[in-house]
C-alpha cells in the first residue's frame, strides 16, 4: 500500500483560555503540496528506507517507528513491516509532518492486519490530535477545517498535541477551499524550530491567554472568515488572516519566531498577497492570492535565497490518496 498525505497550514489555535469549559480549537487549510509519500508492506525484517529528496530523515524514522509500535501493540500483533519513504518535507516546520507520517504508517499497518480504520480511530491509536484536530481532518477529508477543541473535563492542561493524551476534537466546519485562490508556501531552513519540551514549556508559560483575545478570534471566525469563504470574498478572508496574526496564541507564536520570518511575510504582502501569516509555530509562512502568485513567490525568495524553498500550490479538498 502507498499513502500520499497532504500537508496543512495551521492558521491558529482558538481558545487557550478555557473559561467557557473548552480549550484548544483550531483553523486550518489542507495543501496539495508539499506532501509525504510512504509505501509499506509486511516483510521478514523491519526496515525503513528513503528514495528521492529527503528532509529530516531521523525525524521521519522516529515517527514511523513510534507509530508502528503503537499500532502493533493496539492490535496485539507482532508483524514486521518495511517502509519506503518516497517524499517528505521538513519536520517541525509548521506543516504537520508528525501527524501525517503517523497516520500514514498506521493506515498501512492496519490495512494489512485486516482492519479498515478511519483517520480519527487511527489518531487515537498513534496518539495524535490531542490539541489540534486539523491534521487528522486534513488526512481524512481535506479542505478548510475548524475544530471544536476539547472539554476541560477531558483535557485539563494546556498542552501541544505531542504531549496530550486527549482524543481528536470534533470537526465543526469542513468546507471546500476556493480552487482559484493560490497559496504561496515559504519554508525557510533557518527559522526557529519549536517542538518537544520547548513547545510544552511555551504552553505552560503563556497560557491561559486573555479571554478578550479569544472572544475577538471567535467573532472574526464566525462573522467574517466563514461567510467570506462561502461567498469567495478573498479580500474579507485575507483581512481575517492578517488580523489573527496579532491575536491570542498566534501573536505569541509570532513573537517567539525569528524576525527573519517577519521579513518574509512583509515581502509577500508588499508584493501583493491579500494576506500572509505563519503556520503553527513556523518557520513556514504562507500568502494567499487570486492573481499574482509568481510575484509573491519571488518576493519570498528574495529573503530566503538558497536557505529554503518557496512553492505555489492550492488547497486540497480531499484527504490522503491511498493506493492498495
Amino acid at each position: 500500500m502507498e499513502v500520499k498525505t497532504p500537508s496543512r497550514l495551521h492558521i491558529t489555535l482558538i481558545d487557550l483560555n478555557g473559561k467557557i469549559g473548552r480549550i484548544d480549537g483550531g483553523i486550518g487549510i489542507t495543501l496539495k503540496k508539499p506532501s509525504i509519500v510512504i509505501k509499506g508492506e509486511p516483510a521478514e525484517r523491519s526496515k525503513i528506507e528513503f528514495s528521492g529528496k529527503v528532509y529530516s530523515e531521523k525525524e521521519y524514522i522516529n515517527k514511523i517507528k513510534m507509530a508502528t509500535e503503537k499500532t502493533l501493540d493496539y492490535f496485539d500483533e507482532n508483524t514486521n513491516f518495511e517502509f519506503n519513504v518516497k517524499k517528505t518535507y521538513p519536520a517541525h516546520a509548521g506543516l504537520g509532518s508528525g501527524t501525517q507520517t503517523a497516520l500514514a504508517t498506521a493506515k498501512i499497518i492496519s490495512h494489512y492486519l485486516g482492519y479498515e480504520c478511519d483517520a480519527r480511530s487511527l489518531a487515537k491509536i498513534v496518539g495524535r490530535g490531542g490539541t489540534s484536530g486539523i491534521g487528522v481532518a486534513a488526512f481524512e477529508n481535506g479542505g478548510f477545517i475548524v475544530d471544536g477543541g476539547h472539554s476541560t473535563s477531558e483535557k485539563k492542561d494546556f498542552l501541544p498535541s505531542s504531549a496530550s493524551k486527549a482524543s481528536p476534537p470534533p470537526i465543526l466546519v469542513n468546507y471546500n477551499f476556493p480552487k482559484d485562490w493560490k497559496i504561496i508556501v515559504a519554508m525557510p531552513y533557518s527559522g526557529r524550530s519549536i517542538s518537544g519540551n520547548k513547545e510544552v514549556n511555551i504552553f505552560k508559560k503563556y497560557c491561559p491567554i486573555p479571554l478578550r483575545d479569544v472572544e475577538k478570534i471567535c467573532h472574526i471566525i464566525l462573522m467574517k472568515m466563514l461567510p467570506a469563504l462561502i461567498e469567495k470574498d478573498i479580500e474579507e478572508f485575507g483581512d481575517c488572516i492578517n488580523k489573527i496574526q496579532n491575536l491570542g496564541f498566534k501573536k505569541i507564536e509570532r513573537e517567539l519566531q525569528s524576525k527573519y520570518v517577519d521579513k518574509i511575510i512583509e515581502n509577500m504582502k508588499s508584493a501583493g498577497a491579500v494576506c500572509a501569516g505563519m503556520s503553527s509555530f513556523g518557520p513556514t509562512v504562507y500568502g494567499i492570492t487570486d492573481s499574482n502568485a509568481k510575484d509573491i513567490a519571488n518576493a519570498a525568495r528574495e529573503v530566503i535565497g538558497d536557505e529554503g524553498e518557496v512553492i505555489i500550490t492550492n488547497a486540497q479538498n480531499k484527504g490522503a490518496e491511498i493506493k492498495k
